[in-house]
Parts: structure tokens; C-alpha cells; sequence
């Protein structure tokens, strides 16, 4: 797709969680030549205001000034504001982030799973509009963060820190950007959206407009709906989860489910479980983000993963005892380790 060339510019922009994910954007949004800052806090604070940025990829490392504050108040109204905290971390994401919003401020949600305004648009009529309590409960975060000015991604980079302040690019570097409003394919992208997609590939990242964000997270969903609570439960790798032919029939039959209801809600996929879990074998041995979640005592995003899905059955009138049990196991090993509500 051609984008012409837009008068938007993101001059200032701040990554709200300068995580893995969040060091990995904000760099290529330093080297596009933005004025980048970071909210942080504990070691995270620490790190980026006396080293900077760290991006390692390969045998390669970049460093990247930025301010780095524990208070949005002090860095004033952003440009852009990228948010790439956890699901679990939404809330106080919430709380906090009203200084960095202006008028004209795009923010844009780099996160797993089934984002807040998920059903806001992209989605069949019949359940376009819903609140999904699994990840926004009180509507809180719909009311602190204008949907008006919202982008929403999919990431598709693997990514870890070394140390705080120090991101480890592993694989993959594209991100899938889209409107949450938006409701037909046949629409140009906006302004706003071309010109971030234009301002990420400048800094090195292979950024590309889809016309339904919701149908591009919700098939990355489809996949790491299941690996990621199986391996949380049971500590295994990803090769071993589909090696085990009980264990992956459960996956399957989970997956199943998720295919029945993203039919009825207009995200349908076109793909049989198997395909998929061809594409999640060649990745080899890995550690999803939940079992790394788990083994480092963090909250785990059961809600945003498997939580909304449930819920989206619901809606819709779709059976789901599959997910069910998974979810309900999943859950009462993250309560019973203090990592979930």
C-alpha cells in the first residue's frame, strides 16, 4: 500500500512501560529522530536515566538518550504515547496517564491479548459497542484514554530484557498497526495511521497498515490464547506443549472454540488448529511470556488471554468447556502463587 506523504509529525513521544516490547519501539522511534522519553519506575527509572537505552540484536547494540520519569506530570503532553505495559498493569496506566494527552495526542497500545477497546469496531454489529469486563471491569480505562485517539497493534518481534534498560531483539521486527473504529475494508488508512506506519519504518521497524486491527489480534490471539496458560501450568517449553498428544488435543479443542466464536463476532479464521500449531512448531523450544511471567513472580494476563475470550462466548452464545477448564486451572494456580487477583 502507498501512503502519501501526511503533515502529522510525532516530535515528542513517550513509551508508557519500557519493557521489552516498549525499549524495542522506543529505539526505533529515537533513531526516526523523535525527542523520546519513558514512565518507569524502580530499577527500570534507574538504569534509563544513568545509561540511557540499550537495543542488542545479534552482535550489534545501540544506545539511545531519552528522560526517563516516574511521574507523567513531568513530562508533559505528548506528540505520542505508546503503551506497552502488561494487562495487569492497565489500571495504573489509567490512573496516571492524563498529563501526556493533549487534543491531538495518538495513543498507541502495543499489548497481548484482547485489548480494552477490542469490540469498539472491526467487529460484527451484534456485539460492537460491549464493554469486556475481563479486561476493563469498571470502565476505567475507556474513560481515562479517549478511544477517538487510540491506535491499536500487533506485535510480532520477540523481544527480552537483559537488564533494565537493556532489550534483547531476538526475532521478528514488523508490527501490524489499524483504527479500532474502524468498520470496513474498503477505507484508506488515516492520516494519523500513515504517518506512524511512515515514522516507524524510518527507525527500522517493519510497520504495516492493516484495515481490521481486530482481525490481525485476534488470529496472533488464536495461537497464544493456549500455548501461553499450558505452559505457565505445566513449565514446559512450547515444543514439548504440542509434542504431547493429550496436551495438544486440549490446545486444538480450545482453539476450536475461539475459531466457533471469532466466526460470530465477523473475525473468522480460515486456518485449522494444525496449521497453526505447525507455524508455533518451527519456532523451536521457547518460553512463552506467561511461564517467564510466572517464574519471575509477575501477574500474569490470564484475563486479556483466555479471560475475554470466555466472555466473548458468552456474548455471542458459544459453549466454551474447553477454555473454560484452562482458564479455571490457569487461574487458581496464578492465585495460589499470588499473581492474580
Amino acid at each position: 500500500m502507498t501512503m502519501e506523504q501526511t503533515s502529522i509529525s510525532f516530535d515528542k513521544a513517550c513509551i508508557f512501560g519500557a519493557g521489552a516490547i516498549g525499549g524495542w519501539m522506543g529505539a526505533a522511534l529515537a533513531r526516526a529522530g523523535c525527542q523520546l522519553s519513558a514512565v518507569a519506575r524502580g530499577a527500570a527509572l534507574q538504569a534509563l536515566r544513568t545509561q540511557g537505552l540499550t537495543l542488542v540484536h545479534g552482535e550489534q547494540r545501540e544506545h539511545f538518550a531519552l528522560r526517563a520519569e516516574q511521574d507523567p506530570a513531568a513530562l508533559g503532553v505528548q506528540d505520542l504515547v505508546i503503551i506497552s505495559v502488561k494487562a495487569p498493569g492497565m489500571p495504573d496506566v489509567a490512573e496516571h496517564i492524563a498529563p501526556l494527552i493533549g487534543p491531538q495526542t495518538v495513543v498507541l497500545t502495543a499489548m497481548n491479548g484482547v485489548p480494552w477497546w477490542f469490540l469498539q469496531g472491526g467487529v460484527d454489529a451484534s456485539v460492537r459497542g460491549r464493554q469486556l469486563k475481563a479486561v476493563d471491569p469498571e470502565g476505567r480505562i475507556a474513560q481515562a484514554i479517549p478511544l477517538g485517539q487510540v491506535l491499536g497493534s500487533v506485535v510480532h518481534a520477540s523481544c527480552s530484557n537483559d537488564a533494565p534498560g537493556v532489550v534483547r531483539r531476538h526475532f521478528g521486527n514488523s508490527l501490524i498497526l489499524g483504527e479500532p473504529l474502524a468498520t470496513g475494508p474498503c477505507q484508506p488508512p488515516t492520516p494519523r495511521l500513515a504517518a506512524l506506519a511512515q515514522l516507524l519504518q524510518r527507525g527500522g521497524i517493519e510497520a504495516k497498515v492493516s484495515d481490521n486491527i481486530q482481525r490481525d489480534a485476534w488470529y496472533k490471539l488464536w495461537g497464544n490464547m493456549t500455548v501461553n496458560p499450558v505452559s505457565a501450568l505445566t513449565g514446559a517449553t512450547s515444543d514439548r506443549i504440542l509434542g504431547d498428544d493429550l496436551v495438544r488435543g486440549l490446545i486444538t479443542r480450545v482453539m476450536l472454540e475461539a475459531k466457533e466464536i471469532g466466526a460470530r463476532i465477523g473475525l473468522p479464521i480460515n486456518e485449522s488448529p494444525e496449521d497453526r500449531h505447525a507455524v508455533t512448531l518451527k519456532l523451536g523450544a521457547f518460553k512463552t511470556s506467561m511461564l517467564q511471567d510466572v517464574e519471575a513472580g509477575k501477574p500474569v494476563e490470564l484475563d486479556a488471554l483466555v479471560g475475554a475470550v470466555r466472555e466473548m462466548g458468552q456474548l455471542c452464545g458459544v459453549d466454551t468447556p474447553f477454555t473454560d477448564a484452562l482458564l479455571g486451572l490457569a487461574r487458581l494456580q496464578a492465585r495460589q502463587k499470588g499473581l492474580m487477583a
